[in-house]
């Protein structure tokens, strides 16, 4: 599929595309296929049909339907639509139509229409509008008669200081560009404004961003002082010149999966409802054993429905983290399956002090641990505790018995509010926790009670979190975008440093933002939301990792590290604040991703190691080799 600028497109404002004029708009057709017809027209003739994706209760001025106003304007105060378009400020409106097929284009909806950042009325109970339920009036942006959109990541918005346009997703993707360059710049600081205050219900004065931020991140968090050398050092990594991706194997899956397990040394794993099926890992990709193996519980016989799986003792045992309830992600307890024989061989107990706890979560002590034969300690994650668990008994020696508990060896239960929800772990065994409030906490090798950093949240919850292998760099994914994080710093005497082994603060890196442009982000699919975001995997020292992927809707989508590094190219030349990367390569696929990852680097071959992609229904492998530079861009 083409790449992230190639589908964004111009805006053109044409007479044989023109929509409408001088804020009218055409009679309203009555068929949607014709209206759909009359955009891809061959001739390239004006529309008449309704702009596709308009919710029908929006009617312009001027519109020949008797239909009452807009409800969200009869709202606001009882004022006419006339009235309020003379008061808004006004911009042209454009709507993107053909989804992902080659007659997709722009097409002009508006030459002038007016819009307004409004307050929600206090007394809406009417669901569509509602943000949130805090006791404060939330921001809508209002253009014309057509929409009112609450202000937030959902919509997406991409802005384009060059070009003084925005684009942003609501029912549709749509653009708006601005008459001038001071009308644009004043948009573009409202809407931050109004975002802040949506998402933290506080004005977005000095004062308030530093009780939200703290003193060290408030600059950190939006991205106006920053240590650039960190990014300027970036620009040397990577050398090699990028070639195109390419799919190399395709299989149908025989289980519904869930999850995917990848293993460094010859099988990975689709972990599904009626069994976990067994890959071999080749210099290609993966490709289906015809195995599959089945998780009985050896009290009852009964099949466990699978989580996730995680490989230990180098990879010859994996432990499955099974929910105990449908709907409930947290677990009594994990039980041990022998790769060798396909058996149970122990349903492991969750336990602090002798009373019964549940885990969110469970992830190995290290990015390489699952290759070392002798470990028998893993991690385990709870809304409010974090834990390392071993296998032995308080005296080191393995445990026997049939429902073993496993013993709680390390770790800290918090106090409420911490909400974590996920982790990852560096290749010393440094730990990064990821939390609902969007919050990012590192944790030294040496202590579970207390983060030696925690970066502060941009207003989205964290739902996966990934590290790379010397714990330099963070990615944190959550529903609408990823945080790159660096943790490097200087200390006071000039001692380049880590957050995971000192407190960082002061004179640190920004945060890089990593988007899909409204375009991809539409045509994902509904509730498009980004999960599982992770580096290529490398499993020691003196290796790099060189991707990023994450998946969203129907779409896998992977970044180039060494780009988004770049403190100069193209994405970030026009942005202030906070920088997003739109450099991003894109491969669709017919069902929803279950996850995307990279294969260990030990499997790349002459290259790099190859992607797999997995669906509920089948899964392929992608032969990456970093993909064409020009493609990326």
């Amino acid at each position: 599929m083409g790449t992230a600028q190639s589908r964004e497109g111009e805006l053109r404002d044409t007479d044989s595309d023109s929509g409408t004029e001088s804020g009218t708009e055409s009679e309203t057709s009555t068929s949607q296929s014709s209206a759909t017809d009359s955009f891809h027209s061959t001739s390239g003739g004006a529309s008449t049909g309704t702009v596709l994706g308009t919710p029908s209760k929006f009617k312009s001025e001027g519109a020949t339907s008797k239909a009452k106003p807009d409800a969200l304007v009869s709202k606001l105060g009882g004022l006419s639509l006339n009235n309020m378009q003379q008061t808004m400020n006004r911009v042209k409106l454009y709507q993107h139509v053909g989804g992902t097929t080659p007659a997709a284009k722009w097409v002009p909806v508006e030459k002038q229409i007016g819009y307004e950042f409004v307050r929600e009325d206090e007394e809406d109970d009417d669901g569509e509008w509602k943000l949130n339920t805090k006791n404060f009036r939330s921001w809508l942006l209002l253009v014309g008669g057509k929409f009112g959109a609450p202000v937030d990541d959902n919509l997406q918005a991409k802005f384009f200081d060059d070009q003084l346009r925005v684009d942003f997703i609501w029912k549709g993707v749509w653009a708006m560009k601005f008459m001038n360059s001071t009308d644009y710049h004043t948009f573009v600081e409202k809407y931050n404004n109004c975002l802040f205050e949506n998402v933290h219900g506080l004005p977005p004065t000095e004062e308030n961003k530093i009780k939200i931020f703290g003193k060290d991140f408030v600059v950190w968090a939006r991205g106006e002082a920053e240590d650039e050398s960190i990014w300027a050092d970036a620009e040397n990594n990577f050398e090699e010149k990028q070639k195109a991706l390419r799919e190399t194997l395709r299989e149908r899956a025989m289980t519904g999966v869930q999850s995917l397990t990848m293993g460094a040394l010859d099988n990975s794993f689709l972990v599904g409802n009626s069994g976990i099926e067994v890959l071999s890992n080749l210099s290609e990709g993966v490709h289906s054993r015809g195995i599959t193996l089945t998780l009985a519980n050896n009290k009852s016989s009964s099949y466990q429905t699978p989580k996730k799986g995680m490989l230990i003792r180098g990879e010859r045992d994996m432990m499955v983290l099974s929910p105990q309830e449908q709907g409930d992600p947290h677990a009594k307890g994990v039980s041990q399956l022998d790769l060798t024989t396909g058996k149970t061989v122990a349903n492991w107990q969750f336990e602090k002090d002798g009373t019964p706890i549940s885990m969110l979560d469970v992830t190995n002590d290290t990015k390489s641990s699952q290759l070392d034969s002798a470990s028998s300690t893993f991690l385990g994650l709870d809304t409010n505790r974090l834990v390392r668990w071993d296998m032995r008994d308080r005296h080191g020696i393995v445990q026997e018995v049939a429902s073993p508990v496993l013993n709680w060896t390390q770790g800290h239960q918090f106090a409420r509010g911490t909400n974590f929800q996920c982790f990852a772990t560096t290749g010393d065994g440094s730990i990064v926790v990821g939390s609902k409030d969007g919050k990012v906490r590192l944790y030294s090798t040496s202590s579970m009670r207390q983060a030696k950093t925690a970066f502060p949240g941009l207003g989205s919850p964290i739902t996966h979190v990934d590290v790379t292998y010397d714990g330099k760099w963070i990615l944190a994914t959550t529903d609408t975008y990823m945080i790159l994080i660096s943790t490097v710093f200087k200390d006071k005497n000039g001692e380049m440093k880590t957050g995971f082994t000192s407190r960082m603060g002061g004179n640190i890196a920004a945060p890089r933002l990593l988007k899909l442009n409204p375009i991809d982000a539409h045509n994902a699919g509904k509730g498009h939301k980004f999960h599982g975001g992770q580096f290529s995997w490398v499993t020691e020292s003196g290796q790099l990792e060189r991707n990023l992927v994450v998946s969203v809707g129907s779409y896998t989508v992977i970044w180039n590290f060494r780009r988004v590094k770049q403190s100069n190219h193209e994405c970030y030349r026009h942005e202030k604040g906070l920088k997003s990367c739109y450099c991003y390569k894109v491969v669709p696929k017919e069902e929803s991703i279950v996850e995307s990852r990279f294969m260990q680097e030990g499997h790349a071959g002459l290259g790099r190691a190859p992607l797999v992609v997995a669906t509920s229904k089948d899964f392929s492998s992608f032969n990456i080799n970093d993909m064409d530079s020009q493609d990326s861009q």
